[in-house]
């Protein structure tokens, strides 16, 4: 079995801080991992992305090839269309609706969210108010993470639980325990 994610969006919304969980999830349960990430100009609002391969057989790239991901994973609609042809025909997309207006060209957004919901396969939620609504707003990357955890079968929605645990640890009890809740916000509107 294997998994070939693509995680995108824009510097400071929290893409290589999922990258990490899904990582470090992966390394516990035994998963071969490759992961391969483009962090230019994050720190100035710039494209971030990463690939991420799990696998229960050797690994021998770490990068996907076009019309390969599984699964693309957005902070950030206009990125996740960027990233389209690598997902094959029966990929999906979750990805938040809330542009990240860092350009002067940013497309129409009304045009950006038909392209986004005429795709098969895709689930899109306003991340950030759900994450407002339950006083969690530095948690709206865990809210994707959740939403992205039905359509990970490779990992379990408590392996990814327990890695947000870990990864999180260091910054206390209160910041696990938002984080947790967040995903588990996330999860249950999907499922």
């Amino acid at each position: 079995m294997k998994k070939d994610i693509i995680l995108a969006g824009v510097g400071g919304q929290g893409i290589l801080t999922i990258a990490t969980i899904i990582g470090d999830a992966a390394t516990a349960a035994g998963l071969h991992l490759k992961q391969a990430e483009v962090h230019g100009m994050s720190q100035r609002g710039g494209d971030v992305q990463s690939n991420l391969r799990l696998s229960t057989e050797p690994i021998y790239s770490d990068l996907i090839r076009q019309g390969a991901a599984d699964l693309i994973i957005s902070m950030e609609p206009m990125e996740a269309l960027r990233y389209l042809p690598y997902l094959h025909g029966e990929g999906w997309v979750v990805s938040s609706s809330h542009p990240f207006k860092n350009i002067p060209n940013y497309p129409d957004e009304e045009a950006l969210m038909t392209e986004l919901a005429a795709l098969p396969h895709v689930a899109i939620l306003p991340i950030e108010e759900v994450a407002k609504e339950h006083s969690l707003p530095k948690s709206a990357n865990m809210v994707l993470l959740g939403m992205s955890a039905r359509y990970m079968d490779i990992l379990t929605p408590e392996q990814l639980r327990e890695s947000i645990a870990r990864v999180f640890a260091p910054k206390g009890e209160k910041v696990v325990a938002d984080n947790i809740k967040a995903f588990d916000l996330g999860l249950a509107i999907i499922s």
